[in-house]
């Protein structure tokens, strides 16, 4: 008897991966071809620029230092009491 919980990736709802997702952890392949188990159109989720799905790349985090004037950081701390 077939599990009705399976999922058939080739039945034309789920589209191939693209090249960005190469390497990912939730890649799965069924008939030779590459399918994402978590999103139906892998490409829209690159889209924007980073797939928050993706297991093998991890977000670039920028930490900006600001300078700040000590003076008027003073008048505002005074300010604030």
């Amino acid at each position: 008897m077939k599990n009705q919980a399976t999922v058939n990736y080739s039945d034309g709802r789920f589209q191939p991966v693209i090249d960005k997702c190469e390497g990912c952890g939730r890649i799965v392949e069924q008939e030779e071809v590459h399918y994402c188990k978590s999103y139906l159109y892998p490409a829209a989720k690159w889209k924007l620029g980073f797939c928050n799905f993706a297991t093998h790349a991890k977000p670039e985090i920028n930490v900006i230092k600001v300078r700040i004037n000590p003076l008027k950081a003073a008048k505002r701390a005074s300010k604030r009491k």
